[in-house]
């Protein structure tokens, strides 16, 4: 028997679409995912914000991922989901086209991200790429993505 591979760590991850890119989040940061309901926008919130839902009586704000990682707009569908995420204390949802499985994934598959994709502020949120036989899965560090300030504020004078 192989040792390394008996001993080799798996990572959790939960996979959603963007488009045809298959995207993940470390599972523990994930609390829920829900079915879209009515997002109320904040006025003056930046434009990656969506606005806010209540969620069970908390006010919760909602992250535009599309909008986030500057890719090409698409109407919210039947199938498009909100995720709850709680990044230290910070709950927030973010809209996804769709949520996938959850993935359990060798930690040797997982590639930190090329240099010329991280450079520069824009997308250093991207935590790693993993080789799936048929495909690359971004995966995202959600701390990196939210700007604090945005949420604690964001606008709101």
């Amino acid at each position: 028997m192989d040792t390394k591979a008996a001993h080799t760590d798996m990572l959790q991850f939960v996979t959603f679409n963007l488009g045809k890119q298959k995207y993940a989040i470390d599972i523990l940061k994930v609390q829920e995912i829900n079915n879209l309901k009515e997002i109320t926008p904040i006025p003056n919130a930046p434009p990656h914000m969506e606005g806010a839902i209540n969620l069970r009586g908390k006010v919760i704000p909602v992250l535009n991922l599309r909008r986030r990682l500057h890719l090409e707009g698409k109407d919210m569908t039947e199938v498009s989901k909100i995720v709850i995420v709680d990044l230290n204390g910070l709950v927030l949802g973010m809209v996804v086209d769709s949520v996938s499985d959850v993935l359990r994934i060798p930690a040797d598959i997982v590639e930190a991200a090329p240099p010329v994709i991280t450079g520069g502020n824009r997308s250093d949120f991207v935590l790693g790429i993993a080789k799936l036989s048929d495909m690359l899965v971004i995966i995202l560090d959600m701390d990196k993505m939210v700007d604090r300030a945005d949420l604690q504020g964001g606008g709101v004078r």
